[in-house]
């Protein structure tokens, strides 16, 4: 008989925010954005609970969270506190299990079934990491429990903040059936209103399609819906997965059409990729820029240089230059994004010659 998997899924609280009202005890019960300045074109990291009750999320721009809460507290990131922070989490996955896949410096799966300490319930574990990582590092995680890891990652998000969220075996059909379809992930803004049109608006709606009608209807991804919806997700918790890029992007609550606002967006997002570059110790040749316009449509362009790049700094040098052969400030935009890629690998490292780029 096959071993029932146990998987974690941590997710850590307001990470940003709640670093910050760490570090700074008289914010508090306070709503803090970090982000760019109220007067400036930037948009929200992240925010706290508090400044959230007001309809502020990650990806506004910081003037539209200003109106909505003129009273907040408005930082610039720390991603270097942020990261040490992680850091410190992770060390305490480490001590039950090396089955660790982390998904970003805030959220991280975690497999179980067979684990350093010979705990028997990963129940007990997630309450016992939830609070060792409090009285480490002074913040709150939400986990959830499952033996997969959609239902995992799910669940983690089913009682925040602080919570622990568990899915049995036994409870799983009922979980899904009941869950709206939102909550799938992988099911965005345009695919929920796909799914309305054809009736389906909870895991039970799913249920009603077969697995060929779903991949008429959504592609490939029909599969994955169908395959979800039966609790089918054999996916393993990777600690070894090998990353081919580092990428972030933003999705905006009201299309833009300024491009110093879009700069500024951009800046954050390679900031944030800079951190994840220098985590993974990785170093790329490879600039894309991602934008989804109001309709849409979604293009990149990229450019392959002849030396890596790891800094900010450099990589919104090459930025620029990519938006500048696209339609956007013509054309409103929704999403902006950034990826690096074709790392340089140990091999390429150590190789004496390279090939170079001809002057076409």
């Amino acid at each position: 008989m096959q071993k029932i998997r146990k998987i974690i899924h941590i997710d850590m609280d307001a990470f940003y925010a709640s670093v910050e009202q760490r570090d700074r005890p008289e914010l508090r019960g306070k709503p803090v954005i970090v982000g760019g300045d109220p007067n400036s074109r930037g948009v929200v990291a992240a925010c706290s609970y508090e400044a959230r009750k007001f309809g502020i999320h990650s990806a506004m721009s910081c003037a539209r969270a200003y109106k909505l809460c003129p009273h907040s507290v408005f930082l610039r990131p720390r991603f270097d506190v942020y990261q040490a922070a992680s850091a410190d989490i992770r060390e305490i996955f480490q001590e039950y299990t090396d089955l660790v896949e982390p998904l970003s410096l805030d959220e991280a799966f975690l497999d179980v079934t067979d684990n350093k300490k010979g705990m028997p319930f990963a129940t007990q574990i997630a309450r016992e990491i939830r609070k060792r990582i409090y009285e480490k590092t002074g913040l709150t995680a939400s986990a959830g429990v499952s033996f997969n890891k959609f239902l995992a990652k799910v669940a983690s998000d089913f009682n925040k903040p602080d919570g622990l969220t568990v899915i049995t075996p036994s409870q799983a059909d009922e979980f899904i059936d009941r869950l709206p379809i939102r909550k799938f992930f992988g099911v965005g803004k345009v695919t929920e209103k796909k799914m309305y049109k054809l009736g389906i608006r909870t895991g039970a709606d799913l249920k009603k399609l077969t697995r060929s009608e779903l991949v008429l209807h959504f592609g490939k991804s029909g599969n994955y819906f169908y395959e979800i919806a039966y609790n089918e997700d054999n996916r393993p918790v990777d600690s070894n997965r090998i990353r081919k890029s580092i990428g972030k992007e933003t999705t905006f609550s009201e299309d833009i059409d300024d491009i110093e606002q879009m700069l500024e967006i951009l800046e954050q997002i390679a900031m944030k990729i800079e951190n994840l570059m220098k985590k993974h110790e990785a170093k790329g040749m490879t600039v894309t820029l991602k934008i989804k316009y109001f309709d849409f449509q979604t293009i990149t362009r990229s450019i392959t240089l002849e030396e890596p790049v790891t800094e900010a700094g450099t990589v919104m040098q090459y930025v620029r230059s990519l938006l500048c052969n696209t339609k956007a400030g013509k054309k409103k935009v929704r999403l902006l994004g950034i990826t690096i890629s074709n790392f340089m690998d140990d091999n390429r490292k150590t190789r004496k010659y390279r090939q170079l780029l001809l002057p076409f």
